[in-house]
């Protein structure tokens, strides 16, 4: 008797409950970074870079937890796209994707530039200082990080919130108050970067959110092939 035709299936790859985990621990990871740097760098362009000798450890462990920060932060992306699953709009997901990736890209450039100081000051501090690359390092971090990863973190935010708008994946409250702090960073034209810990905090509130609702209730389900 010949044997039975297997069955084959293709089973879909589930996301982890848990996976919110990710955006709680960026949230922490990228506010550590900020706070360690922005405390041991002084806001003013004009300064002689003492913070290079006298506060480099502790710029060290910011721009040490940067990485780490931006892979939870990829992961972000990936649990809010499964939960919005079959819903995606592609024109608003195109914006949210391409605007994360923008913001973790430059985030990184400008932590790049000042682990690059670090090590340059720690070979030739005296040449570093004179010649003028020190000021123009900072203005391009500072430009970098103000002008535009905190404008992307805006979008991104917008981004998602149209979307859950859209989808109702979050709750019309958390929506609202995206859009709000979307604004803030979108129109903040100072120099301080304090700002930028909305966006963690922000990752934080929704990643609760999605942990949340995940623990309480069966993921949705994808719309059938």
């Amino acid at each position: 008797m010949p044997d039975a035709p297997l069955a084959l299936t293709n089973e879909r790859l589930k996301t982890p409950r848990a996976a919110g985990l990710a955006g709680i621990l960026f949230a922490a990871l990228f506010a550590g970074s900020i706070v360690l740097i922005r405390l041991a760098i002084p806001p003013e362009l004009g300064d002689q870079g003492a913070w290079l000798h006298e506060r480099a450890g502790s710029v060290a462990v910011g721009l040490g937890l940067v990485p780490f920060a931006g892979i939870a932060f990829l992961w972000f992306m990936g649990v809010v796209r499964d939960r919005i699953g079959f819903r995606e709009d592609q024109f608003f997901s195109t914006v949210f994707f391409g605007s994360g990736l923008l913001f973790l890209a430059m985030t990184f450039v400008s932590a790049a530039l000042a682990g690059g100081l670090l090590t340059a000051h720690s070979v030739e501090a005296g040449r570093v200082i004179d010649s003028g690359l020190y000021t123009l390092v900072r203005a391009v971090m500072l430009r970098i990080s103000n002008a535009y990863a905190v404008k992307m973190a805006g979008v991104f935010m917008i981004s998602l919130a149209t979307i859950a708008m859209r989808t109702r994946v979050m709750p019309r409250g958390l929506t609202v108050a995206s859009y709000a702090l979307a604004l803030i960073l979108l129109l903040s034209i100072g120099r301080s970067l304090w700002v930028l810990l909305i966006f963690p905090v922000w990752v934080c509130a929704v990643s609760v959110y999605i942990l949340v609702s995940n623990l309480r209730r069966d993921p949705i389900e994808e719309k059938p092939v």
